[in-house]
């Protein structure tokens, strides 16, 4: 029994053996298994890791692509600075280090000892040092201050067409203007600076750094003209302190292809300090950032307002387009008319009396505009409205565009039908303005208002051009001609001959239009111009906003496009015509809307 009972108990043991190793082969494969699933798929991951436990990365920005007039001049470049950083773990005397920060980076002490205490791989003090002060910083010498090349955007003209450009932020990136509406063009791909440390994270002197260069952004050449910007730019300054003015607006442009050769929005503000308001307040005065949102905005694009008398040009379209209106059709003007249970007055109280259609665009007589709305009618007027892109924004290219302010169709009665007739009671923006003026004078073709033509990579080497859409024949060549010939005569003979200018033909419209609320003596002032009158190659647009003491536009706004023309139709090579006068030469008053 004995004998039997231990070979019992060897089965058993050899049993109870076997079961453990086959669980150590089992362990053994699970475990080579897993290894083989890290190396293999997992490695890149973990190799990542441990090389982020003995490896800094500090990045190197890259320097943001150049914006350039259509002549190839500087409108934004970079200037080489540095950013300042320290790494807690590197530093050996912080107070020295707080101290030095403090008083060369001109920062509150309590500010930089937050940052040189937290417990952390890097802390930025300061971005956008200049290379002076960050060399003082370096000469020091002082152990966990890091001292990093960086780019900072500058703007050669300071001032110059602000509202346009626009700035970037702390981070290089662009915030309002062309800089944000092209970021993704203008900025380049961030590198890098790679440093061996030790386990905590002190870096191994006289160990080998890898570099990855950034790679600088495209440049974007635009349509702007710096030297009829600086122009246009002085002009509405001019008019600006003159008038006193709250703001002045000038817009050239080709209407032949939308391309923006220079718009202001005075007063500017400075690209380099952009945060800095252009205008005093006193002490105690808290400087919002809506304060600022106001200053950046550019009202030609981001606002609307009602356009007065410039918007005749529309009207007298949508009778033309719809033949119920000839140029020597008749009119009367007894100083009003009466819509309805409204009596609406013309600019000139005792009236205008008989006059045929060709007179009464140029005496911008509302009566006649009013009478020339009805015989439209208000479907028609829409549809017209819509064809010339009224109810669309321009589709520009920069950021914040608004839209126009109509009534909705079937809400426009008798009423509503004769005050927009003559620019009132709806609002556009500026841009809307000038973009269905040129489909008018133009032949016909609705253009997109723009900047951007072009960009190149760092080598100056083109790699796209822009294209736009363009829409043709809203209106028709006769249509077009009939206008060019009515807006001649109106700076010919009209209320916009201060906008004449001997040896040229140059078309227009003028404007006064009555702020909202009514009755407080607030009015933006206009004039909308073109030439050469028969084929043209510019079309200028001026708002003069508020103006004080005298603000009929044909007084005040019509000189400005006249003093325009003047120095920049010789520049653009566009030679003088002879002009045969007519016989007989009308005169109408000067103050007139």
């Amino acid at each position: 029994m004995k004998e039997g009972n231990g070979l019992l108990f060897s089965m058993h043991n050899r049993k109870r053996l076997g079961i453990f190793f086959a669980a150590i082969m089992i362990l053994v494969g699970v475990a080579f298994v897993r290894l083989g699933w890290l190396m293999i798929f997992r490695g890149d991951y973990y190799y990542i890791r441990a090389t982020a436990l003995w490896e800094r990365e500090r990045s190197v920005k890259a320097p943001r692509g150049i914006i350039y007039d259509r002549n190839g001049v500087v409108l934004a470049s970079n200037k080489p600075v540095c950013s300042i950083s320290v790494i807690h773990n590197q530093i050996t005397d912080s107070e020295s280090v707080i101290a030095n920060l403090s008083e060369l980076l001109c920062m509150d002490e309590s500010t930089i000892r937050k940052k040189v205490e937290k417990i952390s791989s890097r802390e930025i003090i300061k971005n956008n040092v200049d290379k002076e002060v960050a060399d003082a910083i370096r000469a020091l010498h002082m152990d966990g201050v890091m001292i990093d090349e960086d780019y900072k955007r500058y703007y050669p003209y300071e001032t110059l067409a602000s509202k346009v450009i626009g700035f970037t932020g702390g981070d290089n990136q662009g915030i309002v203007g062309l800089e944000v509406y092209y970021d993704d063009v203008l900025m380049g791909t961030v590198g890098s600076i790679n440093t061996q440390t030790t386990a905590r994270g002190i870096e191994i002197a006289n160990a080998a750094e890898t570099r990855t260069e950034p790679i600088p952004g495209n440049n974007l050449v635009t349509s702007i003209d710096i030297n009829i910007q600086q122009y246009i730019t002085a002009k509405a300054q001019e008019v600006l302190e003159r008038k006193q003015a709250k703001r002045v607006c000038i817009i050239v442009m080709n209407p032949q292809n939308g391309e923006i050769y220079g718009l202001c929005d005075v007063p500017e503000y400075n690209l380099n300090e952009p945060f800095e308001l252009n205008y005093e307040v006193s002490d105690d005065t808290e400087v919002t950032q809506d304060m600022r949102n106001q200053m950046w905005r550019c009202f030609c694009i981001n606002d609307t307002y009602e356009p007065g008398s410039t918007f005749k040009i529309v009207t007298a379209t949508a009778g033309f387009e719809n033949e119920v209106l000839h140029v020597e059709d008749s009119f009367h003007c007894p100083g009003y008319r009466v819509v309805e249970d409204r009596k609406i007055r013309c600019h000139k109280v005792v009236g205008h009396g008989a006059e045929n259609f060709r007179q009464g665009i140029m005496n911008s007589c509302n009566p006649v505009f009013m009478d020339v709305g009805a015989r439209v009618g208000v479907e028609n007027f829409y549809r017209n409205l819509e064809t010339l892109g009224l109810f669309e924004k321009t589709g520009i290219d920069m950021p914040g565009e608004a839209n126009s302010i109509f009534h909705k169709q079937e809400n426009v009665g008798a009423v509503e039908l004769a005050t927009m007739s003559f620019g009132q009671s709806f609002q556009i923006t500026p841009l809307q303005l000038l973009r269905a003026v040129s489909a008018v004078v133009n032949g016909g073709t609705l253009v997109t208002p723009h900047f951007g033509m072009y960009q190149t990579n760092p080598n100056g080497h083109i790699t796209q051009r822009y294209e736009y859409s363009n829409t043709k024949q809203v209106i028709t060549p006769e249509t077009s001609q009939t206008m060019c010939e009515l807006l001649e005569a109106v700076v010919a003979e009209g209320t916009g001959h201060r906008a004449y200018l001997e040896g040229y033909s140059i078309g227009g419209k003028t404007a006064t239009s009555e702020k909202l609320p009514r009755k407080t003596g607030r009015y933006i002032s206009s004039f909308i111009g073109f030439a050469p009158a028969d084929d043209p190659q510019l079309i200028t647009l001026v708002l003069i906003d508020e103006p004080q003491g005298v603000y009929y536009g044909g007084t005040i706004a019509a000189p400005v496009v006249g003093d325009i023309y003047r120095n920049i139709l010789p520049y653009l090579g566009i030679e003088k015509e002879e002009i045969i006068e007519d016989a007989e030469t009308i005169c109408f008053e000067d103050n007139v809307f």
